[in-house]
């Protein structure tokens, strides 16, 4: 039963982990508004030294107006589905550890919903930024540029259903052997 144990450990750190991830998203995904926002209305509040901020970006960091906005909204919706992502997850985790193991049923198959969860919504939320990033591409040439490639998470997802299976494996496994117990 010691790698029971240490799974348990990494249920116990990865329900932490989501925990600071969404909070971490949810911070990342205000300011990405905010950022939106203040571009938007042309706030020159930030100065450093008589040098606007949006003057620095502009200048030494080679992206005009348009593609800040762009990548600030791209930042809002990944961070808003991370967020609901690692929300999930940090459900999952807290059901296994109250189970006291991944080998039941309902955590194989809350396990096989957020793999599934995880590759549909990373790969729509990369559909939704690449339309909408094509869509402004035609009023400001150049937005198409932005990459979007490491952004989803379907392996992970397919990575999810795999162990999900195994998980139900094991839970029908540990039926079976209950059963025939109950029989001798």
């Amino acid at each position: 039963m010691k790698t029971l144990a240490v799974i348990q450990t990494l249920a116990r750190i990865g329900r932490v982990i989501c925990k600071v991830l969404f909070v971490c998203c949810i911070v990342g995904f205000c300011l990405c508004l905010a950022g939106v926002f203040s571009l938007a209305l042309g706030a020159e509040t930030f100065k450093l030294g008589g040098v606007t901020v949006r003057g620095l970006i502009e200048n030494n960091g080679g992206a005009n107006q348009p593609t800040v906005c762009a990548k600030l909204i791209v930042g809002a919706i990944l961070c808003a589905a991370e967020a609901f992502l690692s929300k999930r997850a940090g459900s999952y985790f807290q059901n296994e550890l109250a189970d006291g193991t991944p080998f039941t049923l309902r955590g194989a198959k809350e396990l096989m919903n957020l793999g599934i969860l995880t590759a549909a919504v990373s790969l729509g939320a990369v559909i939704l930024c690449s339309i909408g990033l094509s869509i402004a591409n035609n009023a400001y040439p150049g937005l198409d540029e932005l990459s979007l490639d490491e952004y989803s998470s379907v392996g992970v997802g397919v990575a999810m259903i795999v162990l999900s299976l195994l998980c139900r494996c094991g839970a029908e496994m540990l039926e079976e052997k209950s059963e025939e117990q109950k029989t001798e």
